[in-house]
C-alpha cells in the first residue's frame, strides 16, 4: 500500500510537458533579462562607476528617502492597520479599498493626484504654502510623500494579515488584568505581530526604493535633491548606458536580497496555511 502511494505521488509530482514547456518558457521570460544586466554590465570599470558622484548622490538620496517614507508609513500604517483589522465601522470595506488603491493606481497618476493635492495650488497645498511657507513639490520632501503614498499599502495590508491572524486571548488576558488599550496594543499588540510588521516595513522600503513614477511627476528629477536610482537610471540611459546598469544593478542586488530575506516568511505561512 506504501509502495502504491509513493508510486502515485511521483505520477503526480511529474511535470507533463504540457506543462512544463509553458512553465519554462515563463521562467525564461522573466529571467532572461535579468540575466542580461549581469552579461551587459562593466564589470571591469563597476568600482569607478559606483563611486561617481552623481551615482553616489543618487544611492545617498535613495536610500535616504526610503527609510524617510517607510518610518512614516510605520507611523500611520500601523494603526491604520490595526483600525481595518479590530474596528468594525460603516463604509470598512470601502476604506479598505481606496488604502489599496495605489497598489493598481499608475504612479503618475498618483502624482498627478498629489499635484493637485499638495502642490502649490492644490487643495491642501496652497493652504501650507501660505499658512507655514511648505511647499512639497519638487523638493526632498516631496520624493518622501511621493514614495510613502505608493509603499504604505504594502505596509497596511501586511499588518492587517498578521492582526487578523493574531491571537485575541493574549490581548484579552492583558485587558482582563487591568492594561489599558494603550498599554495592551504597546506591550502585546505590537510584540504579537512584528514578524508581519517588520516584512511590510522591508516590502515598504523596497517598493519606496524602486519608486519612479509618482516621484519625477510630483518631485521632479534634480540631481542631489530628488533623483533618486530609478530616475538616474532613466537620465543615464540617453547619455551614459553603462551608469544605468550599474545602478540597475543595485536595484537588483537591493530586492533579491529583500526577497531572500522574506522567502523563510512566506514559505512558512503557506506550510502554515
Amino acid at each position: 500500500m506504501a509502495a502504491d502511494d509513493v508510486s502515485r505521488r511521483s505520477g503526480l509530482t511529474r511535470a507533463p510537458w504540457v506543462l512544463l514547456a509553458p512553465a519554462l518558457l515563463g521562467m525564461a521570460f522573466l529571467v532572461l533579462p535579468l540575466a542580461g544586466l549581469l552579461v551587459r554590465a562593466p564589470w571591469t570599470t563597476l568600482p569607478e562607476r559606483l563611486t561617481a558622484p552623481h551615482v553616489l548622490d543618487a544611492l545617498r538620496l535613495s536610500l535616504f528617502t526610503a527609510t524617510v517614507a517607510t518610518a512614516v508609513s510605520l507611523l500611520l500604517g500601523v494603526p491604520l492597520a490595526w483600525l481595518l483589522a479590530r474596528v468594525s465601522f460603516p463604509g470598512r470595506s470601502l476604506v479598505r479599498a481606496l488604502v489599496t488603491i495605489p497598489l493598481v493606481l499608475p504612479p503618475v497618476v498618483g502624482g498627478v493626484a498629489l499635484l493637485l493635492v499638495l502642490g502649490r495650488r492644490g487643495l491642501v497645498g496652497q493652504w501650507l504654502e501660505s499658512a507655514f511657507g511648505i511647499s512639497l513639490p519638487f523638493t526632498t520632501a516631496g520624493v518622501v510623500v511621493a514614495e510613502a503614498f505608493v509603499a504604505m499599502p504594502f505596509l497596511v495590508i501586511s499588518v492587517e494579515g498578521a492582526l487578523r491572524a493574531a491571537d485575541l486571548r493574549f490581548e484579552e488576558a492583558a485587558a482582563t488584568l487591568g492594561a489599558s488599550r494603550w498599554t495592551v496594543f504597546r506591550r502585546v499588540t505590537v510584540p504579537l505581530v512584528a514578524p508581519g510588521i517588520v516584512a511590510g516595513a522591508v516590502l515598504c522600503w523596497a517598493r519606496a526604493l524602486g519608486e519612479f513614477g509618482a516621484t519625477i511627476t510630483f518631485a521632479g528629477n534634480f540631481p542631489g535633491r530628488t533623483q533618486t536610482m530609478p530616475l538616474a537610471v532613466y537620465l543615464a540611459l540617453e547619455t551614459d548606458p553603462d551608469s544605468a546598469i550599474v545602478l540597475s544593478l543595485v536595484l537588483l542586488v537591493v530586492s533579491v536580497v529583500i526577497l531572500a530575506s522574506l522567502r523563510d516568511r512566506w514559505v512558512s505561512a503557506g506550510s502554515a496555511a
